[in-house]
């Protein structure tokens, strides 16, 4: 059995919270952070059936950056070093 390594991103809208893998701009939500997580991996989940089936999986994750490595780990070519909030100053609006 074969492994995908991902991002899951979670942030609170309201009284909801959504989930986003950015790698395979897939997202979801949940009244909860632990429902907006397993609500992602269903998704996640569906997408690899779906596409496997239509037999475009191994291109679509080929495109989302994807390497299959010697252990069946499906990684990231590139792995982020940094994740922070940036700010540029506008004088347009």
């Amino acid at each position: 059995m074969k492994k995908l390594i991902f991002t899951g991103e979670i942030w609170q809208e309201g009284n909801m919270y959504t989930s986003y893998c950015p790698e395979l701009d897939l997202a979801s939500c949940g009244e909860t952070i632990g429902q907006a997580k397993k609500n992602l991996l269903e998704v996640v989940e569906i997408f690899i059936e779906e596409t496997s089936k239509l037999g475009t999986l191994r291109e679509l994750l080929e495109e989302a950056g994807y390497n299959l490595d010697d252990s069946g780990v499906l990684q990231r070519a590139r792995e982020p070093v940094s994740f922070e909030q940036m700010e540029l100053k506008m004088g347009v609006m």
